[in-house]
């Protein structure tokens, strides 16, 4: 049986480059968990900010990556559903996707993303009930277990993957996993009782997910590695374990992700707040950062 630390060589070794210089921009997000809408549905809730925070990435020439459990596919059988439910979100991905500014990673929630025919036969296109006809959405895109940011300059490599794979229950018996989702937690989840076998909802998991990783970032000379799966957001100081995660987008009333822009490192939260006016508005908000990049790299 393979350990955490060769789970997490593996995604190392197998992860997608991708060039960036200080020009680039990306924003990340994992944990969404888009759902049918359902009561069970997480991702409802912030649904609006989500959008509006992608539109805001969008029209200001962002790269997104979406760092696993995008679609919540342990509650839900169908993609059509979910996607059924969320059109406009994914409608706007399609237009990340076809200017080359989308990368998408699976993670447990949403795995079966590892197998590229299902991916072929769910994300390619969709039925347009105007037309009747099926219509393009993601065709020959390709999900992948990690991605390395790679500094077209300076070399220094950003290594983005889900985190999974520090979580053994989660990684090697998700199949069992999602069954008991299914079965049990998601009818107790809409009762509100938490699944215990989540690290994002059992503290004592989610410690010893985070020790596992960060062993595995300091073996491997304090490479930057940005995850999510535990939903708590982590960012570090210069000189510490490199060790961020975005959050999620499933936090009571906010998201959370982090940006990469003009070779420098921040977490961001978007919320929900009122104006002075008292208007109900959709802000962003810096919670960490900004730290250059090159003050994390180790020789």
């Amino acid at each position: 049986m393979l350990t955490s630390k060769k789970r997490l060589d593996n995604a190392y070794k197998n992860a997608k480059v991708v060039a960036f210089d200080n020009d680039s921009k990306f924003i990340l997000f994992s944990d969404c968990h888009r759902g049918d809408n359902s009561f069970a549905d997480d991702f409802a809730n912030n649904r609006n900010i989500y959008f509006h925070a992608l539109k805001h990435y969008y029209n200001n020439g962002f790269t997104y990556c979406e760092v696993g459990d995008g679609d919540e596919l342990w509650e839900n059988l169908y993609f059509k559903s979910i996607f059924e439910a969320h059109k406009n979100v994914y409608l706007l991905m399609q237009l990340f996707y076809k200017q080359n500014r989308l990368h998408m990673i699976w993670g447990n929630h949403d795995m079966v993303y590892n197998n590229p025919n299902y991916v072929k036969k769910n994300l390619s296109t969709y039925f347009d009930e105007k037309t009747g006809e099926n219509v393009e959405l993601f065709k020959d895109i390709q999900y992948h277990e990690g991605i390395i940011l790679k500094h077209k300059n300076t070399n220094q490599e950003v290594f983005l993957t889900h985190g999974h794979q520090a979580d053994w229950w989660n990684y090697l018996f998700w199949k069992w996993s999602r069954f008991m989702v299914r079965i049990l937690w998601k009818p107790l989840n809409v009762m509100g009782i938490a699944d215990p076998t989540s690290p994002a909802k059992n503290y004592k998991e989610l410690i010893k997910v985070e020790r596992r990783t960060k062993k595995w970032i300091i073996e491997n000379n304090n490479l930057i590695t940005v995850v999510g799966h535990t939903h708590r957001p982590r960012f570090p100081e210069p000189g510490d374990i490199a060790f961020f995660n975005d959050g999620s987008c499933v936090h009571p009333r906010s998201i959370t992700g982090i940006e990469i822009e003009n070779g420098e490192i921040c977490l961001i939260k978007w919320q929900i707040d009122t104006n002075d006016d008292g208007v109900l508005q959709i802000f962003r908000d810096v919670l960490e950062g900004p730290k250059k990049l090159i003050d994390y790299k180790t020789n």
